[in-house]
C-alpha cells in the first residue's frame, strides 16, 4: 500500500487536509491490517501498522477551517439638516390644511442667510406651487416664479418654473380681464379678487356687502390673519370649521380692538 497515493494532494504536491472518511479508513486499515507478505511475523504487522495509526491521529487532530464570521455594521443614522427639518414642517402644515402658514414658513427659509442657493431655490419653487394652489395668490406665484427663473436660470426645475409661470399668467390675465370688462355680483368679485391674492380688497368687499363665503375662504382669511377668534371682538361673526374638525366663531380682527 502506498500512503502518498491515497492521501489527498494539493496542486504543488503537498498533502492537504484529509476528509473524515479518509481518516476513518486509515484507522480501520491499521487495526485490521493483514500484510500479504508478512503474515507470519506479528512484529512486522505492528511496525507496518504504526505509521497508519500516527497518520490517522494526525488526521483527527487537523483543525477544520470554517468561514470567518463578519459582523454587520449597523447603518449610521444621518441627522436631518435644519433646512430639511423646516421643509418637513412645511409639509406637515400643508397636510394639515394650513397652506398660508406653510407659505410664511417658506418665506422665512428663503430669507435665511445660512441657507444655500439650492435650498433657497427649492423653497422658492415650493412657495410658488403653494401660491398657485390652495394658497390663492396668483399674483404672488408669478412674482416668485419670476425671481426663480431670473436667479436660478440653470436649475433643474427652471423649465417647470417657466411652464408654471405661463399658466399663472394666463389665469391672472383671464381673471383680471373679467373683472375689468364684466359686471359681477359682490360674491363673484370677492372670489376672483381673493384668488388673485388681492386679499385686503376681497375682505373689504366681504364686509361692505355682508357676504358669507364658503368655509374654505373663511379658513384662509383666518389663517392669513383677517379673521380672529376672540370674545373681545365685535362686528359680524362667521362660523368656521378647521380641517381637524375644530369649530370656531370668528370676526374681523380689526373690530373691537
Amino acid at each position: 500500500m502506498a500512503l502518498r497515493e491515497t492521501m489527498p494532494m494539493g496542486p504543488s504536491g503537498v498533502m492537504t487536509q484529509a476528509s473524515p472518511d479518509f481518516c476513518l479508513s486509515l484507522a480501520i486499515a491499521a487495526i485490521n491490517l493483514q500484510p500479504i507478505q508478512f503474515e507470519r511475523d506479528y512484529i512486522m504487522r505492528l511496525l507496518f501498522a504504526a505509521p497508519l495509526l500516527a497518520l490517522a491521529a494526525a488526521c483527527a487532530s487537523t483543525p477544520v477551517e470554517t468561514a470567518p464570521v463578519i459582523a454587520e455594521t449597523p447603518p449610521t443614522a444621518v441627522e436631518p439638516s435644519p433646512f430639511e427639518l423646516a421643509m418637513g414642517t412645511v409639509d406637515d402644515l400643508v397636510a394639515a390644511g394650513n397652506e398660508q402658514a406653510a407659505i410664511l414658513r417658506l418665506e422665512q427659509l428663503i430669507g435665511m442667510q445660512t441657507a444655500s442657493d439650492d435650498e433657497k431655490a427649492e423653497a422658492l419653487y415650493r412657495m410658488a406651487e403653494l401660491k398657485m394652489g390652495d394658497g390663492n395668490q396668483v399674483w404672488g406665484a408669478i412674482d416668485a416664479l419670476d425671481e426663480f427663473i431670473e436667479t436660478y436660470p440653470n436649475h433643474a426645475k427652471a423649465e417647470a418654473a417657466s411652464q408654471l409661470r405661463d399658466y399663472a399668467r394666463g389665469e391672472a390675465t383671464s381673471l383680471n380681464g373679467s373683472l375689468e370688462m364684466n359686471a359681477h355680483s359682490p360674491m363673484e368679485e370677492f372670489k376672483k379678487r381673493f384668488r388673485l391674492g388681492e386679499h385686503q380688497t376681497a375682505a373689504d368687499i366681504m364686509f361692505e356687502n355682508a357676504l358669507t363665503p364658503e368655509n374654505e375662504y373663511i379658513l384662509d382669511m383666518y389663517q392669513i390673519g383677517y379673521l380672529c377668534d376672540s370674545a373681545e371682538l365685535t362686528g359680524p361673526s362667521y362660523d368656521l370649521v378647521e380641517p381637524d374638525g375644530t369649530a370656531r366663531t370668528v370676526r374681523f380682527c380689526d373690530f373691537g380692538k
